[in-house]
C-alpha cells in the first residue's frame, strides 16, 4: 500500500517542483532578506519587541504599495481614464483596511511590556516614517518645513521634494473634471500645488450640480465617493492609532520628542477633500 493511501499522510502531487526550480517562492520573495530584517536592540532581547518591530514593518511595506497606486491613480486620470483610476482608489481602500486592523495586534502590547523594551528605541518614531509624509502629500495635506525631519535621509528628502511640487491626486481629478466640462475655477487649476489645500467655496456649487444630477454625471459622482471613503478610512487609521497610543503610554510624550496622544488628536482635524464634505450641507438644504 502507498503512504497515503489509509494512513491520513496526504500524497505530494507528482508535478509539483521539488529540488531544482528556476525560480523557488523563498527567492522571489527575498525572504532570507524580509526575515531577516528584524533586529531587536533591547538587551537581552524583550520577547515584544520583535511584535513592535514586525507591526511597523507591515506598515511600511502596506505605505509602499498605497503609493504605487495612488501614483498610478494620477496617472489614469491625466489620461482622462477614470475607470482604472476608480479601481486602484478601491484597491487602496482594502490595503487601509489592513493598516487599521493591524492596531489590534498593537494593542495587546500592555504599557507594562512596552516600558520594558521602550527606552532602547532612542528618538526613532513613527513620526519620522517619510512614507506616511509622502501619502499625505499625495493626498494634499503638503508641509514644506516637513522636509527638514529628512535631512538625514537623502532619499526621503529627494522623495518629497518631489512629491511637494507635484499636483495631488485632487488636483488631478479637479482637472480632470473640468477637462470634461465642469466649471473648475481657473484659480483652482494654476493654483500652487506646493501649498496645503484650503476650502475653495467656488467648488461647492460644481460638485453640487455632479451630486444633484448623480446619473448624468455617474463616474464623477462614483469618483467623488470613493474619494470620501479614503478619507474616511484615513481618518479612522488616524483614530485607532490615536486610541492604541493612549492605551500604551497614556499621554507621555512620543519617542521622537512630539506630544503624543496632543500630537495625534489634532491630526484628526486636518482634511484632504473639503468640499466634498460641505457639499453634503448643501444637498441636505
Amino acid at each position: 500500500m502507498s503512504a497515503g493511501a489509509g494512513d491520513g499522510i496526504r500524497p505530494i502531487e507528482e508535478g509539483i517542483a521539488r529540488q531544482k526550480v528556476e525560480l523557488s517562492y523563498g527567492a522571489y520573495l527575498h525572504l532570507d532578506e524580509v526575515l531577516g530584517a528584524q533586529h531587536p536592540v533591547s538587551r537581552p532581547p524583550h520577547h515584544d519587541e520583535l511584535l513592535f518591530i514586525i507591526q511597523h514593518q507591515t506598515s511600511e511595506l502596506w505605505l509602499k504599495l498605497v503609493l504605487h497606486e495612488l501614483r498610478h491613480v494620477q496617472e489614469c486620470l491625466t489620461l482622462d481614464d477614470l475607470r482604472p483610476a476608480l479601481k486602484g482608489l478601491a484597491r487602496v481602500k482594502h490595503i487601509q483596511r489592513q493598516l487599521t486592523e493591524q492596531w489590534s495586534v498593537l494593542a495587546t502590547l500592555t504599557p507594562t511590556e512596552y516600558s520594558e523594551f521602550r527606552q532602547w528605541l532612542g528618538t526613532s518614531s513613527g513620526f519620522q516614517s517619510w512614507q506616511y509624509r509622502a501619502v499625505e502629500f499625495v493626498l494634499g495635506n503638503k508641509n514644506p518645513g516637513m522636509l527638514d525631519m529628512f535631512d538625514h535621509d537623502p532619499h526621503a528628502r529627494s522623495l518629497l521634494h518631489e512629491l511637494l511640487e507635484r499636483p495631488t491626486v485632487y488636483d488631478d481629478f479637479l482637472r480632470y473634471l473640468a477637462r470634461a466640462g465642469h466649471p473648475v475655477p481657473a484659480s483652482v487649476l494654476e493654483r500652487d500645488v506646493t501649498q496645503p489645500w484650503v476650502l475653495v467655496p467656488e467648488l461647492i456649487p460644481v460638485f453640487t450640480e455632479i451630486y444633484r444630477d448623480a446619473h448624468r454625471y455617474w463616474e464623477a459622482y462614483e469618483a467623488c465617493e470613493e474619494l470620501v471613503d479614503l478619507e474616511d478610512n484615513l481618518q479612522l487609521w488616524r483614530y485607532r492609532h490615536l486610541q492604541t497610543v493612549a492605551r500604551t503610554i497614556g499621554t507621555a510624550k512620543g519617542t521622537g520628542g512630539s506630544s503624543g496622544v496632543g500630537f495625534l488628536r489634532a491630526a484628526l482635524d486636518l482634511t484632504f477633500f473639503p468640499e466634498l464634505y460641505a457639499v453634503r450641507t448643501e444637498i441636505a438644504r
